[in-house]
């Protein structure tokens, strides 16, 4: 009986001898740090890869997660320059350089950022009007960067980066920016429109100008067509006239000349003169003027009709 007690006795050393060793032997994960103590003091930092601690006189103090890390913090309540409140809320990209400092550098280190965080910013708004507060994100950002990664630096904590996430100013203010940015909104289309009336009403003017324009160029381009057409009809009358004046000229020059060859003599001529009297005449004449030797030839002509008419007569008989 006693030797079973002894053998269960020797297996639980072995085991909590095995066990210790075994908590002995420490693998630290990439983007990681342990902080190690022996007897209460500060021994080491592990960083990645496998290590051994002794046993009972060391101990793991903290696991540092060397990532980047994120903390948004509560709105806090500010006042601008020109004594307008109101609740900004940040957001804080930090990350551990020195798993030492931010072991034993500070109790709280988050509370503390925080803390800071709220100064630094009531310091920055304080400087500033309601409107530059609005407008002025990124330089506050970088003002209170700077400032949040000065104070942080002994605590082993390097500030990437801050964005203030929310700006709220009270009620009041955000009806009468509302109200602004309306009006604002407003003059900006009244704007737009009356820019668009006026392109309207110069593009309608230009096009009845070239309406204008266009109308004026046909028009002088008809007359001119009809000028060219009157022009054109005048000078084939003209040459229609002259062509048939030059065909009677003709038709006279040859009547002429066949009695000339007949061998009239001048009585026939003034006969034929006095025919083309009567021709010109058309009986349309009121009075032709006829010269003294075609009058005088005239009564030659009755004389020889008197006389062929007695020779006629005595004939019958």
């Amino acid at each position: 009986m006693g030797k079973m007690i002894g053998t269960i006795l020797g297996i639980i050393i072995v085991l909590i001898i095995v066990c210790i060793l075994i908590s002995c032997v420490k693998i630290v994960h990439q983007a990681q740090a342990l902080v190690i103590e022996r007897l209460g003091a500060y021994q080491a930092t592990w960083s990645v890869g496998l290590h051994f601690k002794l046993p009972i006189i060391e101990r793991v103090a903290r696991k540092i997660d060397l990532k980047e890390q994120v903390v948004d913090f509560a709105p806090q309540p500010v006042i601008t320059k020109d004594n307008v409140t109101m609740q900004i809320d940040t957001v804080i990209f930090y990350q551990i350089t020195d798993p030492k400092m931010f072991c034993y550098g500070v109790a709280n280190p988050i509370v503390a950022i925080e803390n800071l965080t709220a100064t630094t910013l009531r310091n920055i708004i304080g400087d500033l009007e309601l409107d530059q507060t609005l407008t002025s994100r990124e330089t506050i950002n970088t003002k209170m960067r700077s400032e949040l990664d000065l104070a942080t630096d002994p605590w082993g904590i390097k500030v990437n980066r801050v964005e203030l996430k929310n700006i709220i100013p009270p009620s009041a203010i955000r009806d009468a920016m509302e109200k602004q940015m309306k009006a604002e909104r407003e003059r900006r289309e009244a704007i737009l429109r009356a820019e668009g009336e006026k392109k309207s009403t110069i593009l309608v003017a230009e096009g009845k100008k070239e309406s204008i324009i266009l109308d004026a160029e046909a028009e002088k381009r008809a007359a001119i067509l009809r000028a060219e057409a009157e022009k054109e009809k005048m000078i084939r009358e003209a040459e229609g006239e002259a062509e048939a004046i030059l065909k009677v000229q003709q038709a006279t020059a040859d009547g002429l000349r066949f009695i000339k060859e007949a061998g009239a003599d001048d009585a026939v001529l003034t006969i034929k003169s006095l025919e083309a009297f009567e021709k010109a005449a058309d009986g349309k004449a009121t009075k032709i003027i006829i010269p003294s030797r075609i009058q005088e030839m005239a009564g030659l002509v009755r004389s020889i009709a008197e006389v062929a008419k007695d020779d006629d007569v005595s004939g019958e008989k």
